[in-house]
């Protein structure tokens, strides 16, 4: 085994098997199995084994489900010297490779084997990233974002401080460990502070229900859609009542599901708002904003926020990818609370009839519209100066024009309207672009 220097993430998940091996850390709940920390350690070993030294120092991208063998392959190639790359694991082979090229990775662990790549990255240092980080790829190609092992710790440790998580509580684990979400609030917390998860057996209201009253976690970090799935599911108010903290991210919570969520379940949700470059950035501690609407909360403990240019901010913290400084693209500004308000992303622009639109605008006022849950517009597929966009209503299209109508300037209503019950998700519960514009290609 390498020596592992003590300010890693490797030296504090070694130091924590040591002093409690079998203490519980991770539970597999479709199968029912509990693995204690020595075990998914010993597991993490054993896979370790698979690794030929041509690998060592390395990138390597993996994508698996949530579960001890996601730990086994990460905590091994920490082990081994090699740099993880964490994938959504719904992506198909062809894309894993894709995607292992953008991340600069020359090995792939995929189907139980490695590939090689297409690409020739000269080896990362001994001491060099803890993890790449693939950002969503949402406005472009997707860009590699190499987190130091101080920086992973730094999120980690925010995320922990501001939302009171110890080692005493258990997270549940729905969303991927791998996406930057997974990472500072279900990854970083088991192995540098020792708290156990659970990993939810299938994202579904009854059984994530079902999975919360068998093994009791106390921590759910969720989004959106799981939270309205499980504010309209025929579950009594004591179901989720293990829980203690409920957290939104990954896209704006509208305050109706935040509302319904509470009067169900007397549980507040929490706003929390992050990016791939930052990783946790604000968290509305008491819940009150997230019923209101009002903003995203205050920043993190750690985390400091200042304005910048084109009505964005800039984030500074020992977390932030490269120099500890970065500005996300998303526009915000302060309220009279010290919270910050979102208002969307910056430069998205377009010329509709010889004048200009803020894309974004246009959306917040389509959200506004009696019945309509949310709102996506774009440049008309085949005419770039007119508009269209889809909305997740219950509302025809008809009713709809009318109601745009009364509230919307003609030149601004979209030519094209597409009408659907709810948003196509990604797997970091963010609205798919991809699909949404490929509803409004006919």
């Amino acid at each position: 085994m390498r020596d592992v220097p003590t300010d890693t993430v490797l030296a504090h998940w070694t130091r924590l098997v040591h002093e409690q091996p079998d203490a519980p850390a991770l539970v597999e709940a479709a199968s029912a199995r509990t693995w204690t920390r020595a075990a998914l350690d010993a597991e993490a070993d054993a896979w370790r084994t698979q690794i030929d030294e041509p690998i060592v120092c390395q990138r390597v991208t993996f994508a698996l489900p949530n579960g001890a063998q996601w730990f086994a392959v990460f905590i091994g190639l920490l082990r081994s010297g090699a740099t993880p790359v964490p994938l959504d694991p719904s992506e198909p082979v062809a894309s894993q490779l894709q995607l292992a090229a953008s991340a600069r990775s020359p090995w792939a662990y995929i189907d139980g084997c490695f590939h090689r790549t297409v690409c020739n990255l000269i080896s990362d240092k001994p001491s060099g990233p803890c993890l790449v980080k693939l950002t969503s790829g949402s406005t472009g190609r997707p860009r590699p974002l190499a987190f130091t092992h101080a920086q992973m710790l730094a999120d980690g440790r925010q995320v922990c401080s501001s939302m009171g998580i110890t080692a005493e509580d258990v997270n549940f684990a729905v969303i991927p460990l791998g996406h930057s979400y997974g990472l500072g609030n279900l990854v970083m917390p088991l192995l540098a502070k020792g708290t156990p998860l659970v990993c939810a057996s299938v994202p579904l209201p009854h059984a994530l229900a079902a999975d919360i009253a068998r093994w009791r976690p106390t921590v759910f970090p969720a989004v959106p859609a799981l939270l309205r799935a499980l504010a309209q599911a025929d579950l009594p108010a004591d179901a989720l009542a293990s829980l203690r903290t409920v957290i939104s991210a990954g896209t704006p919570l509208p305050p109706e599901i935040a509302q319904a969520f509470f009067q169900k379940f007397n549980l507040r949700p929490h706003s929390f708002y992050g990016s791939s470059e930052t990783g946790g950035i604000t968290y509305d501690r008491t819940g009150d904003a997230t019923l209101a609407g009002r903003s995203v909360g205050t920043p993190l403990d750690g985390v400091t926020l200042t304005p910048a240019r084109g009505g964005r901010v800039l984030v500074t913290s020992a977390a932030v990818h490269g120099r500890g400084a970065f500005s996300p693209a998303d526009r915000a500004s302060f309220n009279e609370h010290g919270e910050l308000v979102l208002y969307g992303r910056a430069g998205r622009l377009v010329k509709i009839a010889g004048r200009r639109l803020d894309l974004g605008d246009l959306e917040r006022t389509l959200r506004a519209l009696p019945d309509v849950n949310d709102a996506f517009v774009c440049a008309h597929p085949e005419n770039p100066d007119e508009l269209a966009a889809v909305l997740a209503t219950s509302l025809d299209n008809a009713s709809l024009r009318t109601l745009m109508r009364r509230e919307i300037a003609t030149w601004k209503i979209p030519r094209r309207l597409v009408v659907v019950p709810e948003f196509p998700l990604t797997a970091r519960g963010k609205p798919d672009t991809t699909v949404l514009k490929n509803l409004l290609v006919r």
